[in-house]
């Protein structure tokens, strides 16, 4: 099934003891441009995030939001800086003893010292949580390629009923165009009576002028190329994904068999039926640039 390039996904979890919340979206590009952004302290499990979104998506601007809640984390840790609370305990029993003063310390007053305790992040299992964050990023992921997969089938059943219209176009050029050579021929043996009534018309002549005339005109070559180029799309698009690049280079000769047919056609009623071929392969050529 064909996919989207526009798509939103969202997925929650926990790496150890963190909160991780997950959101993507994209917008139609050329090619993959992933954007991801976390903190800081998390920025090591940005290449492995960034390969897990290039296993799913093939082209399109996406934009990836990770946060993380570290509120319910146990990865801080309190230290004691203990030789240097012995050199303050040695230092107040010298000045009890020597002074005479009475020695009333507590340990909560020694806690207060200079740099006596201090607060410590605890060391992060880097590839553990990285293994963690990705893990959520894929459900994400998953999440942001069923609505991807949704927009594909409109966009299929969209472009599929465009080329029945196509279709029911070139059948008209089929059908018209024979009818151009034979509208030649007659005016042209019109003017030859007009001209040469007195002496007979050459039928030879007229015939030989109208095969000329047919060759010149002739736009089986052009309807048969669209016929296969439908053909192909409606196969591409059974293919999946991803596809919209080839189809653009495909709708290309689309364009190029309609604008062969108009400039050969010598007839109204083709010319119009050429404008609404052209209409038609343009919102198909609309359509695609949202397929990835």
């Amino acid at each position: 099934m064909i996919k989207s390039m526009t798509g939103y996904g969202s997925a929650k979890g926990k790496a150890g003891d963190l909160e991780i919340s997950v959101e993507l979206k994209s917008v139609n590009n050329r090619y993959l441009d992933a954007s991801v952004r976390m903190p800081r302290s998390f920025l090591f499990a940005e290449d492995a995030v960034k390969s897990a979104i290039g296993r799913h998506i093939s082209r399109g601007k996406v934009d990836m939001f990770i946060n993380v809640d570290s509120s319910a984390a146990d990865d801080m840790s309190v230290k004691v800086n203990e030789p240097l609370l012995r050199g303050y305990l040695d230092a107040i029993r010298l000045i009890s003893e020597k002074y005479g003063l009475e020695n009333d310390l507590s340990a909560v007053s020694a806690a207060r010292f200079p740099d006596i305790l201090s607060v410590e992040k605890k060391d992060l299992d880097a590839d553990a949580l990285s293994a963690g964050i990705v893990a959520i990023a894929e459900e994400a992921l998953k999440d942001f390629d069923a609505m991807r997969q949704r927009e594909g089938e409109k966009l299929c059943a969209d472009v599929l009923s465009k080329l029945e219209t196509i279709s029911s176009l070139v059948e008209t050029v089929e059908r018209e165009a024979p009818k151009t050579v034979e509208a030649y021929q007659n005016r042209l043996r019109e003017k030859m009576n007009e001209v040469l009534s007195s002496a007979g018309v050459d039928e030879n002549r007229i015939l030989a002028e109208a095969a000329i005339f047919a060759d010149r005109v002739a736009v089986d070559e052009e309807t048969v190329r669209l016929r296969s180029h439908m053909s192909q799309l409606r196969t591409m698009l059974a293919g999946g994904s991803p596809i919209g690049r080839k189809i653009d280079f495909l709708i290309q000769e689309f364009n190029r068999e309609a604008n062969t047919i108009g400039s050969k056609c010598q007839n109204s009623d083709i010319a119009h039926v050429v404008v609404e071929l052209k209409s038609e392969i343009e919102k198909i050529r609309e359509q695609i640039q949202n397929i990835e």
